[in-house]
């Protein structure tokens, strides 16, 4: 019994392994380090840049903020990268991953509305915006010091969102009324004296 139930272990082990694998090895670049591929690019240079592979995002001089969207549109995937930000201003940085239609947001730095940071939040644009189900209550404790980088991960399955935060759970949202496919947004908040940065952006389809 004690070989067999050995044997089943190491089985376990192996077949939770290669489904990790298969996982991982189906991510793709979403941002290639490089250049705007695989983005709609028409006014973006406005607002974004590459530097040593970093995307770098900024306000322009009137203060209006963008959106920058992926050509592809997704319904379920999983989406990786890191992140970090920077205001100066009281108001602080807004910006965040749009996702699905109609909209859902993935909420990074100080919620405009709330002046609260909601980092891993989930935004809805509806009463309450964010679903207190959806937040990311304990997203303080997960995160590096302000100015670091961050590695976020989205996982949109059916009606489900869920958010990890440096490899630990952060927050999950059910909500039936954001499962239509709709392409992956990289937002400038408006208003706001703001600069964001991502680099190591990957999607995997489900």
């Amino acid at each position: 019994m004690k070989s067999r139930f050995s044997l089943c272990s190491v089985l376990t082990f192996a077949i939770a392994h290669l489904s990790c694998f298969a996982e991982e090895s189906a991510f793709t670049q979403l941002f290639n380090g490089v250049d705007l591929t695989n983005f709609k690019q028409e006014d973006a240079k406005e607002f974004w840049r590459i530097e040593n592979g970093v995307l770098v995002g900024e306000n322009n001089a009137a203060l209006k903020g963008n959106n920058l969207w992926t050509e592809k549109e997704y319904s379920d995937f999983i989406l990786e990268f890191d992140a970090r930000w920077k205001g100066t201003t009281e108001r602080g940085v807004d910006t965040g991953i749009e996702m699905r239609k109609p909209k859902i947001q993935l909420q990074l730095g100080v919620s405009g509305s709330l002046r609260v940071d909601m980092s891993g939040s989930f935004y809805t644009g509806g009463k309450p915006a964010y679903p207190e189900e959806g937040q990311a209550k304990d997203a303080k404790n997960l995160m590096h010091p302000e100015g670091e980088w961050n590695t976020f991960r989205i996982q949109a399955k059916g009606s489900k969102f869920t958010c990890w935060i440096n490899g630990k759970p952060a927050s999950e949202y059910n909500d039936e009324k954001f499962i239509g496919p709709g392409p992956i947004g990289i937002q400038i908040h408006g208003g706001v004296v703001m600069k964001c940065e991502y680099r190591n952006m990957k999607i995997s389809p489900l």
